[in-house]
Order: C-alpha cells, then sequence, then structure tokens
C-alpha cells in the first residue's frame, strides 16, 4: 500500500514560489506502509531497500537528493490467516522499519575531505589558485622551509574562515553558503571581487607584500610574504563558498542533527581538504618542477585572471536582487575611482601624500556608496498604484482626487523631482490625508498608453505631474511640469483637495 506520515505535514503558502502551498515536516516523522507477505515467511530474513526523495532544512535548505535505505520488520513470523490469505502487517501492532545504515563519522570526515580538496577545482576559486600558482613560481631557489611556512600560512587562512563558519553554524545554525542569501554580503563581496580584479589589471595594487604585482618589472619578482600567503587563504575561502562541490551536500546535511562540535569536525575536514594540496606541495616542491620559469608571461596571467574576477562579479549581479543593481553599480565606480586614485600615487611619494590618496579615494567612495543606498534604494513613502487608462478613470469616476506622476529611471529631473520633492513625509501625509491616489505613470520603457495620456495633456516630454480634482472634468487638470518645488506640489493637492470620501484617509485604489 502508499506510505503514510504517522503525522499530518505542515502547509503553508511559499510567497517564493508564488504562493505554492509547500507541505513540511518538522523534527521527526515516520513514515510507514501496509505489507502483503506470503504465510510462513520470517520477517527476520526479509529486508526491503529503496530510497527517500527529500530536501532538510533548518535556517536553510540543501539541496534535494536522494537517500537511500536498507530496514527490517522484526524477528517475529506472522501467522497466516485462517483463509490462507497472506497477511498484512498493522502500523499499529509491528515495529516501524528501523533503518540499517548508520552514518559512519568517518565516512562524514572523508568526504569532507575530499569535498575540500575538490573545492580547488570550482570556478569561483580559480583567480586566486592561479595567484598561488604565481607565488610557487617566484618560491624558486628559495630553502624548502621557507616554502613550507607560507604554505602553511595559506592554510592557516584557509582554516580561520571555515571555523568562522563552523562557529556560525553551531551557534546561528548558519549553512555552507547561507551568507551569500544576505544582500550586504553579496555587495560586499562584489566591491572585494571588482577591487581585486582591477588590481589584477594594473590600476592599482594591494598593499600586501606579494599578494599580486603590479606587472611593474621591479615588482614582478616580489615574493610572497606571510601576510600575502594568509590573505590569499582567506581570500580563496571566501570565494569557494558560493559553490558546493561534490559529496558536500550530505556532509552538510549530516550535520542537521548532530551536536555543536561535529560542525567544527566537518567544517574543519572541509578545510583540511582544500587546503592539503598546497601543504604537499610546500613539503615536497619538487612536484611542481615542470612548471616554467618566471618571466612576463605571469603579468599576462595576471590580467587574464582579472577578467575571471570580472566574471566573477557579473555572477555575484546575477545572484542579487534587481533593485540593488544600480546602486552596487555606483559604488564599484566610487572603488574604481578610489583604487585609480591610489594607484596613481608613485610608492616613492611621501607618507603624507600617500595617506592623503588612500583617505581621499575612500571617502570618496564611501560619500558615492551611502548616496546611491541612501537615495538610488530608498523605500517609497506613497502608495503609489501603476498608471492604466482604466484605473485611472475608474477612480476618477469613484469621486477620487487623483496625481499621475509621469516619470522615467533614465530623466534625471524626474529623479530629483521624486527624492527631494514628491517622496516626502509632508507630501505622503497629505496624500494619505485627503484620500489621494497615486498613480505612477512609468515612462522608463516605452508605453504607448503613457504616451497617450500625455499627448492628451498637449505634453510630449517628462516630467509632468497632473492632479485632478474629485468630480473634475478632463480639463479641469492641475499640472505641474519640469523642475518643481515642494511648495507647489502642496498648494497643487490643497487646490485639488481631497476625494469626496476622504475622510477614511484610504486611497481607495489597489494596485
Amino acid at each position: 500500500g502508499p506510505f503514510q506520515a504517522t503525522t499530518e505535514p505542515t502547509r503553508k503558502a511559499e510567497p517564493v514560489f508564488d504562493n505554492l502551498t509547500v507541505e513540511y515536516h518538522e523534527d521527526k516523522v515516520t513514515w510507514w506502509a501496509p505489507l502483503d507477505i506470503a504465510p510462513g515467511v520470517d520477517l527476520s530474513t526479509l529486508k526491503i531497500t529503496g530510497s527517500v526523495y527529500a530536501q532538510a532544512c533548518k535556517t536553510a535548505c540543501i539541496m534535494p537528493d536522494d537517500y537511500k535505505f536498507t530496514a527490517t520488520l522484526g524477528k517475529s513470523p506472522l501467522a497466516a490467516s485462517p483463509d490462507g490469505a497472506p497477511s498484512t502487517v498493522d502500523p499499529t501492532s509491528a515495529d516501524p522499519a528501523r533503518s540499517t545504515q548508520h552514518t559512519n563519522i568517518a565516512t562524514v570526515v572523508g568526504l569532507a575531505f575530499l569535498g575540500g580538496l575538490i573545492l580547488n577545482l570550482m570556478p569561483c576559486v580559480l583567480p586566486v589558485i592561479s595567484l598561488k600558482l604565481l607565488s610557487f613560481l617566484q618560491q624558486g631557489g628559495e630553502s624548502r622551509g621557507r616554502i613550507f611556512i607560507l604554505n602553511v600560512w595559506y592554510a592557516a587562512g584557509l582554516l580561520l574562515v571555515f571555523f568562522v563558519l563552523a562557529f556560525l553554524a553551531a551557534t546561528l545554525g548558519m549553512a555552507w553558503g547561507e551568507q551569500f542569501t544576505l544582500p550586504w554580503f553579496k555587495v560586499a563581496m562584489t566591491a572585494l571581487i571588482f577591487v581585486m580584479a582591477i588590481c589584477f589589471l594594473g590600476v592599482w595594487e594591494i598593499p600586501i607584500p606579494g599578494f599580486v604585482g603590479s606587472g611593474v618589472a621591479g615588482n614582478l619578482q616580489a615574493k610572497e610574504g606571510v601576510e600575502g600567503a594568509f590573505a590569499k587563504g582567506v581570500l580563496a575561502t571566501i570565494l569557494a563558498t558560493p559553490c558546493s562541490g561534490p559529496f558536500l551536500g550530505p556532509v552538510f546535511g549530516y550535520l542537521l542533527n548532530q551536536p555543536a562540535y561535529m560542525a567544527y569536525v566537518v567544517f574543519g575536514s572541509v578545510g583540511l581538504g582544500m587546503a592539503s594540496p598546497y601543504l604537499v606541495i610546500g613539503a615536497f616542491p619538487g612536484l611542481i618542477s615542470f612548471l616554467p620559469k618566471p618571466g612576463a608571461w605571469m603579468d599576462t596571467l595576471k590580467q587574464i585572471m582579472g577578467f575571471f574576477l570580472l566574471g566573477t562579479m557579473v555572477y555575484l549581479f546575477w545572484t542579487m536582487n534587481s533593485m540593488y543593481f544600480v546602486p552596487t553599480l555606483a559604488l564599484l565606480v566610487g572603488l574604481w575611482f578610489a583604487c585609480w586614485w591610489i594607484g596613481r600615487t608613485p610608492l616613492t611619494a611621501s607618507a603624507a601624500t600617500r595617506a592623503t590618496a588612500w583617505i581621499g579615494g575612500l571617502a570618496t567612495a564611501a560619500v558615492i556608496g551611502i548616496f546611491a543606498f541612501t537615495f538610488l534604494l530608498a523605500e517609497s513613502l506613497i502608495p503609489w498604484v501603476p498608471f492604466s487608462p482604466e484605473t485611472l478613470q475608474a477612480s476618477r469616476d469613484d469621486g477620487k482626487t487623483v496625481m499621475v506622476d509621469f516619470t522615467a529611471n533614465w530623466c534625471l529631473t524626474c529623479q530629483a523631482n521624486k527624492n527631494f520633492v514628491i517622496e516626502t513625509s509632508e507630501v505622503a501625509d497629505l496624500i494619505e490625508e485627503n484620500g489621494v491616489v497615486p498613480f505612477l505613470a512609468d515612462f522608463t520603457d516605452y508605453s504607448p498608453a503613457v504616451k497617450k495620456a500625455l499627448n492628451d495633456l498637449g505634453r510630449n516630454s517628462i516630467p509632468v505631474l497632473a492632479i485632478w480634482p474629485a468630480g473634475a472634468a478632463d480639463d479641469e487638470v492641475i499640472i505641474l511640469d519640469d523642475v518643481i518645488t515642494q511648495g507647489q506640489l502642496l498648494d497643487a493637492l490643497e487646490k485639488a483637495g481631497p476625494s469626496q470620501e476622504a475622510g477614511s484617509g484610504a486611497t481607495g485604489a489597489e494596485p
């Protein structure tokens, strides 16, 4: 018979999936099914194999997977029914199927180690791995001990981030890669990748000895230092977190019902797996003797990796909500200017000159970033209704005072009016008080309906703000053109007056 759960699932409409009803179980749940068994069968010899396709979730979800199982039914034979018909296992009298598969910790650690090793081949990490490759070449001729120490520091940088992630998993339940669900983290990572990319392309130089040379002859042979090795390890791990290579899904899923210390064991094993090639090469540098000697080709490789990093940045943009695109791009322009200012300051310049470049560049980037995320990402104070001729006419027929803002994202004057005049608390309060229905006629992309409405008003360009008093005829519209002031808009709204049923304070229209 069909499998059934011992408890009813929780059902919830999930907005992320267009309000699809999702069923799920919390804590423990047992699934059972009636089985028809031939008379005389010894249940102790009977084994059932199968698989369960499921997705495990806590504060985040791992990828759905097939989980195989082998189960037994018990040790007591069932008596045949008097009529010789097969007996049926009653779930109320028989033990539920017990899984004979027990996850071995050694297996989990082994899979975690192997998954960490494979992370080195993930596209997210390759640009930083190329940096490590360059440092291997630059280490040619150095003592074996120093090479090993530098690779130990690289491994330490890797493990530091993995243990931070383990701490977050153990204390906050944060899953692998879950930090990429946070918009601010994706913006920060995009900014970091961008400044690294333009560093690879020679716009500026990261002030960490041997982290990445600028391509100038004197810097091309710069040796990797402890700081550079450690920083590369940290960065490589951060870049690896969006990727979940083979074996890591089941490994991280195993942590869902394990004690906190297992998070450190598993994440540490993944980190050791990722660091193992560098520790082995550090101990036996002859393993990479086949690599070509250092030369000018290294700078070309570094610049190619810069374009790979820009590709990673495009991927990060793809993971963002589109509302963050423009503010993030503005922030990147500010950072580009800061890096250009810092990069054009000679290393031979005085300390004061270099400090001025750093402070001035970072301050400029900060101002641009704050402005972008304050004004370009601000939430609307006004409950705009998307414009259509039908909804506009319906609101007017209902005796509403209506206001239509003809605007577009590409219109700078429109955006200035919006941020400094229209989207203000004084205007929003008056709109609510008078029950005005605010319509947004967006002309960012060509709209025949918006174009016709403009022409009907005797206008052919934007910005235009039109207000129809309650019960007014078409030609009794109040029009404000081009640059407007808050005083002009408030006066126009006062002149138009409230909707005919404005006492409720409702706008009376739904988007």
